[in-house]
């Protein structure tokens, strides 16, 4: 998704095997993902998709940025019931949840696996039954 306060900056999908890289978009504070060869646009990311980051990622903090412990995540939403806040974040294979909004800039992440594509949402058919009395 692109929940992450960017409602003014072009944005695309995902695709497995993109190589992402955090950063900042000009004219705002929010942190999203962008492409090395196209910094002003923003990578969507749908729930599930997994990114296995190059480093130890890293999170900014006031004076020093702090390290996660982990390189693989999974994108997922939070805090979705308060909608004034960044619902975007990534859960780590040790269990740390982090606000896309509060990666340090310039990590850099594969996309290695996609969600599965959304199951279509079937419409039931009326079926229509004629009975017919049959004469003896």
């Amino acid at each position: 998704m692109c929940d992450y306060s960017l409602h003014t900056v072009a944005s695309r999908d995902a695709k497995t095997e993109d190589v992402l890289v955090s950063c900042r978009f000009p004219g705002t504070e929010t942190r999203g993902f962008c492409t090395k060869d196209d910094p002003l646009t923003a990578v969507c990311l749908r729930p599930g998709t997994e990114l296995a980051f190059e480093d130890d990622v890293r999170i900014k903090g006031i004076f020093f940025r702090r390290k996660v412990g982990a390189q693989l995540a999974r994108f997922r939403q939070v805090d979705t019931n308060k909608p004034t806040e960044h619902h975007d974040a990534l859960e780590f294979a040790n269990g740390r949840i982090v606000k896309v909004t509060d990666l340090a800039a310039g990590q850099r992440a594969r996309v290695v696996q996609m969600p599965a594509a959304p199951a279509t949402r079937r419409t039931a058919t009326p079926i229509t039954i004629e009975l017919r009395a049959t004469q003896l």
